[in-house]
């Protein structure tokens, strides 16, 4: 530590927050750390503060315990990659009440889908009040799940969603607390950590990018990796999912490999069943030919942002020469 601090204690600099060593002999220690492990394909690893977003009611919530659930058994989930034996996962639930769990866990409220020890499931206490040592009920909410965490000896957390922990994520200074929190959270006890949140309501004929999800700047800027859930309009029922951002791989399911599922239910277990690898704009709202009105609003609308007309083309799928013309006959 004497070596580590010895330019700083040179100049009289007691307390620094930066600790110095050679690039060597930073990969020399890191060595001795495992190499992380995939905890859901590439989407999501060990030791990584994730992110899942998606519209409302494209399945988040049963994405997510289809994924606790496959860690707690230590089984993969059919297409996808689990490297680790079998976990504890523990689950902050803030959308669904245990009767609505347990009627999308069952058939009819018959034959309930067994579960197996290791998940473990928190909702809110509703007769527990703000104790006075803490200035909100977030700060309070926040400290409970690190209470919790501890109690339970768990490294794997779930947190159904983002909005709950704050009133608003759109706004910056409220995004970067919650993260930094969860970030040292993830540092200090070495967790791997899945954030469910919402994107406000997007332009459906476009790409998913990382701008859809609420409060985009600072929650990219502090997560290591995210991935979000789009809405297919070829098919009714059909997901895709799609890589935003990665620090321990590279972008495989980028806009021409989105990962396609297919949610059902078939008897007492809602889950995403893997189909394949498409091309995200085959499952894009497209404009038809009846509807030239709002391709041609849509085409002023992307000109105006800056786009080129490739760009545009490719977007609205369609020619360049198409949006030429469109253009030069307004």
């Amino acid at each position: 530590m004497e070596k580590e601090f010895q330019t700083s204690e040179k100049f009289g600099i007691k307390n620094n927050c930066f600790k110095v060593k050679t690039v060597t002999t930073w990969i020399e220690e890191a060595k001795s750390r495992p190499i992380p492990k995939m905890l859901f394909s590439e989407l999501w690893f060990e030791n990584e503060l994730c992110i899942l977003f998606s519209d409302t009611n494209l399945g988040k919530s049963a994405l997510a315990i289809q994924i606790a659930n496959s860690i707690s058994k230590g089984f993969n989930v059919d297409g996808f990659k689990l490297e680790i034996p079998p976990q504890k996962v523990l689950y902050f639930d803030f959308e669904l009440s245990d009767k609505q769990l347990e009627k999308r866990y069952s058939n009819n409220f018959q034959d309930h889908y067994e579960f197996n020890s290791n998940f473990l499931r928190a909702e809110i206490n509703p007769e527990q009040e703000t104790p006075d040592e803490f200035k909100t009920f977030e700060e309070f909410l926040c400290n409970s799940i690190e209470q919790t965490m501890i109690i339970e000896n768990v490294k794997i957390l779930i947190i159904d969603n983002l909005t709950y922990l704050k009133n608003d994520t759109e706004k910056a200074k409220d995004a970067l607390q919650l993260m930094k929190l969860l970030n040292n959270l993830k540092r200090k006890y070495a967790l791997s950590i899945l954030v469910l949140a919402h994107t406000p309501k997007r332009d459906a004929t476009k790409p998913i990018s990382k701008n859809d999800l609420s409060g985009s700047k600072m929650l990219m800027n502090f997560c290591d990796s995210c991935f979000a859930i789009g809405e297919s309009f070829r098919e009714n029922g059909l997901r895709y999912l799609k890589q935003i951002k990665q620090r321990n791989t590279e972008q495989i399911y980028d806009t021409h490999n989105v990962i396609i599922c297919k949610i059902e239910n078939p008897s007492n277990f809602l889950q995403f069943n893997f189909i394949g690898y498409e091309n995200e704009f085959e499952h894009l709202k497209q404009f038809t030919q009846t509807n030239t009105d709002d391709r041609l609003t849509k085409i002023l609308e992307l000109k105006s942002e800056g786009m080129t007309n490739t760009k545009i083309a490719e977007i609205l799928r369609c020619s360049e020469g198409t949006i030429r013309h469109i253009l030069k006959n307004q």
